[in-house]
């Protein structure tokens, strides 16, 4: 896939989440900015969580998670890699210490 196809599969993949994330009932979840070259999130408005998305059809969660990583420390939050191939649902990956943490805070709450 060329570069410019490429950036446009992520671009739309960014857009789809995000509406499904505000159908869930997070309304203020927004696609970062196009094209941003990591230089804004690849989504906002998501509490307590770096949002990471990819939509590839080879899997390379290690490497997305180093990302993830990476960018949540630049940008705040929890890192997780929402994720997808063609004609699949998506999942969501975070390491267990951050899943904890989540947990943590979300018990904390009640």
């Amino acid at each position: 896939m060329s570069g410019r196809s490429s950036q446009k599969k992520g671009r739309a993949a960014e857009l789809e989440l995000a509406e499904l994330l505000r159908q869930a009932g997070f309304p203020g979840v927004k696609a970062g900015a196009a094209v941003s070259y990591g230089r804004t999130p690849d989504l906002v408005g998501l509490p307590l969580i770096h949002c990471e998305v990819k939509r590839h059809e080879k899997v390379e969660l290690s490497k997305w998670m180093r990302q993830a990583v990476e960018d949540a420390g630049r940008f705040g939050g929890l890192p997780a890699v929402f994720h997808r191939q063609n004609r699949q649902e998506w999942f969501v990956t975070m390491r267990l210490c951050d899943w904890v943490t989540l947990l943590k805070l979300l018990e904390d709450q009640e």
